[in-house]
């Protein structure tokens, strides 16, 4: 999955779900994001491996809903 697409999917669904949703901080490259009170580090790569993406995912559901990305 790429990077922009991950970050755009999350923003949407946080959005829906009136979540806030920033990126706190960038060092190397990582980024850490909040989304509500769940913070999330995501890989500041053009490409994610899918099953990284599934596991930031999985790590959001607390605040986005069970499988809200699927």
């Amino acid at each position: 999955m790429k990077y922009k697409t991950l970050v755009a999917r999350v923003r949407k669904a946080a959005k829906a779900k009136d979540v806030p949703f920033e990126m706190r901080r960038q060092k190397g490259s990582h980024q850490v994001w909040t989304c509500g009170a769940t913070p999330v580090t995501i890989p500041k790569h053009k490409e994610i491996n899918e099953i990284t993406a599934e596991s930031i995912c999985k790590a959001l559901e607390t605040e986005l809903g069970e499988k809200w990305w699927r």
